[in-house]
């Protein structure tokens, strides 16, 4: 199965949420105390895609969730990246992959300066993967749509540059970074939704910080794709254990409704590995 971000797609809500919310809260009084038929209504509740479908990529997701927040998209941009990335090929995967995530974050903002500054930080990745020359034109290109406030086209040629660069690695027979980026892509996308919900106090938002478990049983999938030399490396662990750690908590049928403290935790989790496997 290929990477789920090279799947693309209608948006929308697949469940009206404030309904099935409206049937865990009445649910409630079928017991004397109500717990177990609120866990079991809510474990319902949070193991749906809810938020998420499989066609979805990650601008698809942040366009969603902009919907259902009042998403501050310029609070959320992170520091800039080391502009030298690293020498270990695998993490400037996935730091490459989480620029692209950055991307469509600056997409949603608008904000031209962010987005050149952070071509510069791909353009840097891309020629430590042996890819520089090859994709500066579309990069360069890129820029200058920013820079003229050609938005609209721009989504698109976000994407179909995410899809060359895949193609390119593939073609250096580099399957495994191919992986990688997705995944950084994913994860950060992500980062920036759940700390979007951190700040939305609707309880029915909040299986959208993770969009479904069937979204994190898709990233763990294509983990588990990699060569076994770099699934075991000491560097990815991090980011396996995240996968493993939050597909059990949402997809616990017994966790009960989703929490502000699971919602932060998640969010905690999610930032802390990005800042391990691509700012450190």
């Amino acid at each position: 199965m290929p990477p789920c971000f090279l799947r693309f797609c209608s948006l929308g809500l697949v469940l009206g949420a404030g309904a099935l919310w409206a049937q865990v809260v009445a649910s409630s009084v079928a017991t004397q105390d109500g717990q177990d038929s609120i866990a079991a209504s809510a474990g319902e509740f949070i193991a749906r895609p809810v938020f998420w479908t499989e066609d979805q990529t990650p601008v698809d997701f942040l366009e969603m969730a902009g919907r259902h927040t009042k998403a501050r998209w310029r609070s959320l941009f992170r520091p800039r990246l080391p502009l030298t990335p690293s020498s270990d090929r695998c993490k400037t995967g996935f730091t490459l992959g989480s620029l692209i995530g950055e991307s469509f974050l600056i997409w949603e903002a608008g904000d031209a300066q962010q987005f050149r500054n952070n071509n510069q930080d791909i353009v840097a990745c891309c020629r430590t993967l042996g890819m520089g020359d090859r994709i500066m034109p579309r990069l360069m290109a890129q820029a200058k749509m920013a820079e003229m406030d050609e938005w609209k086209g721009l989504r698109q040629e976000i994407i179909d540059g995410h899809l060359e660069m895949m193609r390119i690695l593939r073609e250096q027979m580099d399957e495994d970074l191919a992986v990688l980026v997705s995944l950084g892509a994913w994860i950060r996308s992500l980062e920036i939704v759940s700390k979007l919900v951190v700040e939305t106090p609707e309880v029915d938002k909040r299986p959208l910080c993770i969009g479904s478990p069937a979204l994190l049983a898709e990233l763990r999938h294509d983990f588990s794709t990699l060569s076994d030399f770099t699934r075991r490396s000491a560097l990815l662990q991090p980011l396996i254990t995240l996968l493993a750690d939050l597909e059990q908590t949402w997809s616990n049928p017994k966790a009960g409704a989703p929490t502000q403290r699971m919602v932060a935790g998640t969010h905690e989790r999610l930032r802390s590995v990005m800042e391990e496997l691509t700012l450190k």
